[in-house]
């Protein structure tokens, strides 16, 4: 049976990586400036348009895929006789792969025969990326589906993710730090330490005074922590601060001997919780630290 690898918006991969690879993806929403756009991996919400309107002052909101959407995809793929894995935003951050598993028990009433594979990621941007990847590799491979199911459940709470933001009233609107934190970090150039734990939520991993020594300190925690790091694949994500995500892959690339670095912008879906000046480093690692 042909295995049809799905995923969604947050998975922040290059949008010719996922059109080369045949990979489909359902779109989560972005709303700014009162308009609603679905997110398309940047072809239709442009990402300097759309980090230049958050650093103007805009506010943007996300929503989940929603429970139709799914249908719709699954059914389709299902009807050509397809099996299928998809790959989601992790269940800590959004309701996307509840809607998943609701249009699979769905389609299952309709198709007794559906095979249809849920993977909730527990990760965010390029971590979800990340198991896409491994995956699509896996099946260019010849790997058959239960491997790389079993792969992709047994790994991945080892995609370790460190990652920093520039501006703090971001992560003070989403709720994830108080006012008065926000306040007394931004006089003080605090620059908080991010991490994703193994329920799949953000969580404050430290604090590093200085947005130079927090590049840094990215680049430390991939030395420190990465499993096997000349066998694998560093992702570097980056809302609108480029320049600085190549820093950090040099930083990485001059401390290891890494075999890849994939570099590539964080969407809207994900941009629109940490604002411009995120800059994620992603890897496999032993485990999470909680």
């Amino acid at each position: 049976m042909d295995i049809k690898l799905i995923t969604d918006s947050a998975c922040d991969l290059p949008l010719n990586y996922i059109k080369d690879n045949n990979i489909e993806f359902l779109s989560l929403g972005v709303n700014i400036n009162g308009d609603y756009i679905l997110d398309d991996l940047g072809d239709t919400l442009k990402y300097d348009y759309f980090y230049k309107e958050l650093r103007d002052g805009k506010t943007a909101s996300t929503s989940q895929v929603n429970i139709y959407a799914f249908e719709e995809v699954f059914e389709k793929y299902v009807k050509e006789g397809k099996s299928i894995i998809y790959i989601g935003l992790s269940s800590g951050l959004s309701g996307t792969i509840n809607s998943a598993n609701i249009a699979k028990q769905n389609i299952l009433e309709k198709y007794e025969n559906a095979d249809i594979n849920i993977i909730d990621s527990i990760s965010a941007s390029l971590g979800e990326g990340a198991l896409v990847y491994y995956a699509c590799e896996m099946l260019r491979e010849g790997k058959d589906k239960c491997d790389v199911v079993n792969w992709l459940e047994e790994n991945k709470s080892k995609i370790l993710h460190a990652f920093t933001v520039d501006d703090l009233s971001h992560l003070k609107r989403g709720g994830r730090i108080s006012s008065a934190a926000a306040t007394v970090g931004s006089l003080l150039n605090i620059k908080p330490i991010l991490t994703i734990n193994n329920e799949g939520k953000v969580v404050q991993a430290g604090k590093i005074k200085g947005r130079k020594k927090a590049i840094k300190y990215l680049g430390a925690q991939v030395k420190e922590k990465a499993f096997n790091i000349e066998n694998q694949v560093i992702f570097i994500a980056h809302a609108d601060c480029e320049k600085e995500a190549h820093e950090l892959k040099e930083i990485i690339l001059k401390e290891n001997n890494v075999e890849k670095v994939i570099l590539n912008s964080m969407g809207a879906v994900i941009g629109a919780h940490g604002g411009p000046g995120t800059l994620a480093a992603i890897f496999i690692g032993e485990c999470r630290d909680s």
